[in-house]
C-alpha cells in the first residue's frame, strides 16, 4: 500500500493563459519511508505538498493513499479523510495562541473526539521533550518548542501521511538540525510516510530519499 502519485499536473489558470505548475510527477512512498524534496523557490513544491495533503485538486493524474483516490470524495468525506490521514507541519507553527500546549495537540481530535486523545497527546508531548511544558502557551516557548509541538499536533491523529512545509526555516542551525531530526526519528518509529519540503540540504540530508523540483517536475535522486 503507502503513497502513490501518477502522472500529476497541476495548471493556473491567468490572465495570460495557463500556467503549468506540476508536470507528470510520479511518486511512490512505502509505510516508513522519508523524503526530503527541494528545488528553486516557484519550481512547485509547496503546490505537491497541498496536492498531496489534498488541500489542492490535481489538473490531471491521480494520488491514492493505500488505495483511496481521495479527490473522489465527496467534501465532507474529503475533510474527514485529511482530519484522520494526513498530518501537517508548517514553517509557521500555527499554533493557537489563546490555548496551552497540550490544548494546541488536541485540536485536531475535537472533530471526532476520542476518549484515549489526551493520554495519547500527553504521550506525544513527553516524546518530543515537552512534557513540562504542557500549561505553557505558545508565547511562553522557544521558537523549537513551538515546532516541537506543531509535529505532536500533527501525529496526534496517528496520520499514514506527514507533510512539512519547511519545518525548520525559521529556526537557528542547531535548533533545526535538532528538529530534521526529530521529524526523521519519530516517522521511522511509527511507520508514518513522511514529505519534507525544504531550501535546507542539511536538512534533506537527514531523510533517505530526495528529489528536486525543476520546473514543475520532480526529479528522483539516486
Amino acid at each position: 500500500m503507502g503513497l502513490v502519485v501518477n502522472q500529476l499536473d497541476k495548471e493556473f489558470p491567468t490572465r495570460s493563459g495557463v500556467l503549468p505548475v506540476l508536470s507528470a510527477v510520479q511518486l511512490s512512498l512505502s509505510p516508513g519511508d522519508g523524503l526530503a524534496v527541494t528545488g528553486p523557490s516557484g519550481s512547485g513544491k509547496s503546490t505537491l505538498l497541498n496536492i498531496l495533503g489534498t488541500l489542492e485538486t490535481p489538473t490531471r493524474g491521480t494520488v491514492t493513499v493505500d488505495g483511496v483516490n481521495p479527490f473522489t470524495l465527496a467534501e465532507p468525506d474529503l475533510a474527514a479523510f485529511r482530519n484522520r490521514h494526513v498530518g501537517f507541519v508548517f514553517q509557521d507553527h500555527h499554533l493557537l495562541p489563546q490555548c496551552s500546549v497540550l490544548e494546541n495537540v488536541l485540536v485536531p481530535t475535537l472533530i471526532a473526539p476520542d476518549p484515549a486523545a489526551e493520554a495519547d497527546a500527553r504521550r506525544l508531548l513527553e516524546r518530543v521533550g515537552l512534557s513540562a511544558r504542557l500549561d505553557h502557551r505558545p508565547a511562553e516557548l522557544s521558537g523549537g518548542e513551538r515546532q516541537r509541538a506543531a509535529i505532536a499536533r500533527a501525529l496526534i491523529r496517528k496520520p499514514k501521511l506527514l507533510l512539512a512545509d519547511e519545518p525548520t526555516g525559521n529556526l537557528d542551525r542547531k535548533t533545526a538540525h535538532a528538529i530534521g531530526e526529530l521529524l526523521s526519528e519519530l516517522h521511522r518509529q511509527d511507520g508514518v510516510m513522511l514529505v519534507v519540503v525544504t531550501h535546507s540540504q542539511e536538512l534533506a540530508k537527514l531523510f533517505p530519499r530526495r528529489a528536486e523540483m525543476n520546473d514543475g517536475r520532480l526529479e528522483l535522486q539516486a
